[in-house]
């Protein structure tokens, strides 16, 4: 899955993919190298502008914000998960910071979106954890907890790059307040992201400049929306380096660090 994302761009990378130096007013929104989705705060999204070919730079909450929920204190419950009233059993936290590819169309929570409001999350590179399971010096066989290696993946030779989306709008109804929220599209893993990410082996869907602009902009049929949801990246266009386990808290999250116990990812 995708809950660790960076959006940090340089200035002339901005003014060419907005071509409006005007939007350099809200530059400072584009200038991280670690978003945490778990701390349900905004994101940078390009959200079509209806009836044009074009698009808009917006913030909006990462965690789409099922059309069911009414408040912020419903809102609350459900990412957190709490005891159920009724038979005093916990539910757990219900996740939306990403939407699997294959089941847009199925999901009540996602299904509307996915057929009326694709946008595109930019990103620079984003997060995932290796699994490794060493080898006990007592039995020789693998330990049964993994050591989590997190890594940093990019694409070659680009500052950004594009990761399908899906959005809701949201009204509390206690308190007026309205906002935007916004989900990452998830897709099986390709043959680098099934050695990075080897459990789940999921990574985001991440879409070349024409696909990004056929998610935002073309009348999709369903077919097309689970065909794109589900695009596979190619492999020999990203990289993946090790980074520290305390990247979260590090000034430099991206930087790379080198485990001498472990082997280095060879893809």
């Amino acid at each position: 899955m995708c809950y660790y994302n960076g959006q940090k761009v340089t200035r002339a990378e901005y003014i060419r993919l907005k071509e409006l130096e005007k939007e350099l007013a809200n530059y400072d929104f584009l200038n991280t190298d670690l978003e945490i989705g778990f701390e349900y705060k905004t994101t940078a999204v390009l959200k079509p502008i209806p009836g044009k070919n074009d698009f808009e730079i917006v913030q909006m909450e990462w965690g789409l914000i099922p059309h069911y929920i009414h408040s912020r204190e419903d809102l609350e419950k459900l990412r957190k998960g709490g005891v159920d009233p009724d038979t005093g059993k916990f539910k757990p936290p219900i996740l939306t910071l990403n939407a699997i590819g294959e089941e847009l169309l199925d999901k009540v929570s996602y299904k509307q979106a996915a057929k009326q409001r694709r946008c595109i999350v930019l990103s620079s590179g984003f997060y995932e954890w290796r699994h490794i399971f060493p080898i006990s010096k007592k039995t020789g066989k693998p330990l049964k907890t993994a050591v989590k290696i997190p890594h940093y993946i990019s694409i070659k030779d680009k500052e950004y790059f594009f990761m399908a989306g899906i959005w809701s709008p949201f009204t509390d109804k206690k308190t007026g307040e309205y906002v935007e929220s916004v989900s990452i599209v998830t897709t099986k893993a390709n043959s680098l992201m099934e050695k990075v990410h080897n459990v789940k082996k999921r990574m985001p869907t991440i879409l070349p400049e024409d696909l990004a602009y056929r998610w935002m902009f073309d009348g999709l049929s369903d077919d097309e929306i689970t065909e794109l949801a589900t695009y596979q990246f190619p492999a020999e266009e990203m990289y993946a380096h090790t980074v520290q386990k305390g990247f979260i808290g590090s000034l430099n999250p991206t930087e790379k660090f080198v485990y001498e116990e472990y082997p280095e990812l060879v893809y």
